[in-house]
């Protein structure tokens, strides 16, 4: 017979949750939206996620110094809301 531990640890492991890109833009642009507002939001634009990088399109240089300057603050909200390590770096294109 097995013991309920084993099992509630099996079902444990086999229930991780794959992420897709699209997961990721949709928390970046509602941490952007939250840090910069609309106007943010629409100049900042996650273009696609690789191995725990997040790169972003900018409209100007003025944005990525923002971003620049806030991306600790943006990841951490990012992998509160995704998990721990969900992103490593934002990375500017």
């Amino acid at each position: 017979m097995k013991s309920l531990k084993n099992l509630l640890y099996k079902r444990k492991e086999t229930k991780k949750i794959s992420l897709t890109d699209k997961d990721f833009f949709y928390i970046f642009n509602r941490v952007i939206k939250e840090e910069f507002g609309n106007v943010g939001a629409s100049r900042l634009q996650a273009d696609y996620y690789k191995n725990g990088t997040i790169f972003i399109k900018l409209t100007s240089s003025a944005w990525a110094s923002e971003l620049f300057m806030n991306r600790n603050t943006i990841i951490k909200k990012i992998n509160k809301e995704l998990g721990e390590g969900a992103i490593k770096e934002i990375k500017i294109k």
